[in-house]
């Protein structure tokens, strides 16, 4: 059993000295979830006893440190955020959501995924709207409003913030690559 942040953990990572491996102490843990697939079907059981999130190397995204496990809150509020970031959220409704007080996921939240709350959900609705501006033919305002900003303005300033461009230049610049 490891540490990450004080909370005791299990760790697992797929790309470690070039194999799978289990990092426990616990030689009977090891050797049940010594296979990708039976680590796959662990992890649910295994995060929902409260434990920790187990995850394999390719499924962290950017904003993890690479090769560390993460606590089990801050997991299901990266979920809860990505499968409702259409909607409005606030820190309080996820940390509701993963029955943890407001302060202690704000907290845990940057600690782990070293990008605050707020940032991150901008980022996650930043990446639904790209995959809209690329695929469908919505406006700019209903794609805004799908992924859950509360205004057109604050849409384009954070969508400029993080691409470098407005929507409509994003949207042109993708359409004539798809051209050539």
């Amino acid at each position: 059993m490891g540490f990450v942040l004080g909370v005791p953990c299990l760790l697992l990572c797929k790309n470690c000295s070039g194999g799978k491996q289990l990092f426990s102490h616990r030689p009977k843990i090891r050797r049940a979830i010594s296979k990708e697939s039976t680590a796959r079907s662990s992890q649910p059981r295994l995060a929902g006893l409260g434990v920790i999130k187990m995850l394999l190397a390719h499924e962290f995204k950017e904003t993890t440190p690479n090769h560390r496990a993460e606590p089990v809150e801050i997991w299901k509020a990266r979920k809860f955020i990505e499968e409702h970031s259409g909607e409005e959220l606030s820190l309080s409704k996820v940390a509701k959501a993963v029955n943890s007080s407001a302060n202690h996921l704000s907290e845990k939240f940057k600690q782990v995924t070293s990008i605050n709350f707020v940032d991150y959900v901008a980022r996650a609705r930043f990446d639904k709207a790209r995959e809209l501006l690329r695929n469908t033919k919505l406006r700019i305002s209903e794609i805004a409003f799908a992924v859950g900003f509360q205004s057109l303005s604050q849409f384009n300033r954070v969508f400029k913030k993080l691409a470098g461009k407005s929507p409509t230049e994003y949207r042109d610049k993708v359409s004539r690559r798809k051209k050539h």
